[in-house]
């Protein structure tokens, strides 16, 4: 774990320092400042700041020390202006922690607890959370999750650019957990690669909301502006490679002095057109230009739904691999000599052979013919038993027997109380929940508690089963405890609903598999399996896991 001990903790490093708009005013919302004090004395109060916090000294802290008595440090990470992050253990809960530690007199500590408790308060699962913000004993310290799994996209970039898919999950992600942080007034400020973490299943967790900004003194009189152009300078880096100013940063080249801004198109041959232009409509403030000259993205929920209205980017096909050869019988080398057929033995030849042989015939004859008439008497006693001559009216047909497997033509994720799309795509995309291979699994995102962390109140994955017909049973394997509903959309229905109020609840359940059974005959082509409570997984985290749905008549 002391290998990914930078990926996981570290919110505070100093390197590629590059401001993307002027620094003053507040980091709430967009021209709060106004009408108060002049930019330029704003920019010289934070350089005294800055200058005062360089003479505060980080209080000598050392491996193996506690706070509160329960979080014991580890390993120090970084030692910067006064503070220091750490990795940690909670003692308490058994698991690691990050935190970052600063003398209660320090002249950040009182903007660094107030930016971790709002931080806090916000609860989304996209964002590294805040455990807690505590003074004690003349220390100021902000306890905040350890994702071990997680790896920062610096090293991720520097293996090489992303491919269209990838890069589009990471832009969509992230803008749409930054419009999110923006309704409720919280900014980042210092969204860079060394902020965002892809996660071993395919998901881009962001860290140091608020807190990374207030650590290191950075404000903005037009936030949203500020976030939304860091998330262009992600995707631009994303695509090429290349860090989208003239100086290098983040351990990526920057672009040419005195080029200016380009287009990533222009910069890599085979990048993403959509892509492309998406991220010079986030850029066009800091003097990008549109290629298209498309109206640009000045907040995060602007560029959100400018990368939903995009066509859906397809993941890659996976790459077919040659199966291994069929193995040799042991001692035979390539290319050495094939061993001869195996002869079968000789038929009895002799006189008691041949005796034998006939006796064997005539007693497997007899038992057959014996078998035979049982079962012809068997059956015309049955016939009789159940058509009488005297009641039969030559119509009668045999009953369909139920429980007929139905094919689903396909399935679509279903968030409609959250972001629209719950794990479309990518490592456990949706496609894994009926593939056939009870090995796969499609999985949720990633929530705090079993109830989708108060963000919502479900989310599920809608059937489409071709036409119109009897729904019988829906059975669900789970790959942990899972709480689920079966609901059903009109069977007039022309189009696959995208509302929750189109559907009725018409079964439920519990348990690891679960058969949903509709309580009266139910006819529709569009059903939906809507996940009402999850449970913990052995991760620590909780999601709902789907591996396989089979839908019968």
């Amino acid at each position: 774990m002391a290998e990914r001990s930078t990926a996981a903790v570290d919110v505070a490093d100093n390197s590629g320092e590059q401001p993307l708009t002027a620094a003053a005013g507040k980091a709430t919302t967009d021209g709060a400042a106004a009408g108060k004090k002049a930019s330029t004395h704003k920019n010289t109060e934070r350089a005294e700041s800055e200058s005062t916090a360089r003479d505060v000294h980080p209080p000598e802290l050392h491996s193996g020390h506690k706070l509160a008595r329960r979080y014991r440090l580890e390993e120090c990470v970084t030692r910067l202006e006064g503070f220091s992050s750490w990795r940690a253990v909670d003692e308490k809960l058994r698991r690691a922690v990050g935190v970052h530690l600063l003398p209660a007199d320090h002249p950040r500590a009182r903007q660094v607890l107030a930016a971790a408790r709002s931080a806090a308060l916000l609860g989304d699962p996209r964002f590294v959370q805040v455990l807690d913000a505590v003074e004690e004993n003349e220390l100021v310290y902000v306890v905040h999750e350890w994702l071990p799994d997680a790896t920062e996209l610096t090293p991720v970039l520097a293996s090489g650019p992303l491919e269209p898919h990838e890069a589009y999950q990471l832009v969509s992600q992230v803008s749409q957990a930054m419009a999110a942080a923006h309704r409720e007034g919280l900014a980042h400020l210092r969204l860079n690669p060394g902020s965002v973490l892809r996660t071993g299943t395919g998901q881009y967790r962001i860290r140091g909301l608020a807190v990374m900004a207030a650590l290191r003194g950075i404000t903005s009189e037009h936030p949203q502006r500020t976030d939304t152009e860091a998330i262009g300078a992600l995707l631009y880096a994303a695509l090429t490679q290349r860090w989208p100013y003239d100086s290098n940063a983040h351990g990526l080249s920057g672009l040419p002095k005195g080029v200016g801004l380009i287009a990533p198109d222009q910069v890599r041959a085979g990048v993403h057109r959509g892509l492309s232009e998406l991220a010079m409509r986030a850029l066009v403030n800091d003097g990008a230009t549109a290629s298209r000259q498309e109206k640009p993205c000045t907040t995060p929920e602007e560029l959100a739904k400018a990368v939903a209205a995009m066509p859906r980017i397809r993941p890659p096909e996976p790459d077919f691999t040659t199966p291994p050869p069929y193995p040799r019988p042991p001692g035979i080398r390539n290319g050495g000599p094939v061993p001869p057929p195996v002869v079968p033995p000789p038929p009895l030849q002799s006189r008691t052979g041949r005796a034998l042989k006939w006796s064997v015939s005539a007693l497997l004859i007899a038992a057959l013919g014996l078998g035979s008439w049982q079962l012809a008497d068997t059956l015309l006693k049955d016939g009789e038993k159940d058509h009488p001559r005297s009641q039969s009216t030559g119509n009668d047909a045999p009953k369909t027997v139920g429980g007929k497997p139905i094919r689903i033509k396909t399935v679509k994720d279903f968030d409609p109380l959250g972001d629209g799309a719950e794990k479309a795509d990518g490592y456990h995309g949706i496609r894994y929940a009926y593939d056939g291979n009870p090995s796969t699994y499609w999985s949720t995102d990633y929530y705090t508690n079993a109830e989708f962390g108060g963000l919502k109140d479900g989310v599920g994955i809608i059937l489409d089963l071709g036409k119109v017909q009897p729904v019988g049973k829906v059975e669900i394997d789970f790959l942990n405890d899972t709480s689920a509903q079966l609901m059903a959309a009109p069977a007039d229905a022309a189009t696959m609903p995208m509302a929750l109020s189109a559907y009725s609840k018409v079964a439920a359940g519990t348990g690891k598999v679960v058969g949903l059974k509709p309580d009266k005959p139910t006819q529709a082509r569009y059903v939906l399996v809507w996940l009402t409570k999850l449970s913990v997984t052995e991760g620590g985290e909780f999601r709902g896991r789907i591996s396989e749905i089979k839908v019968t008549s």
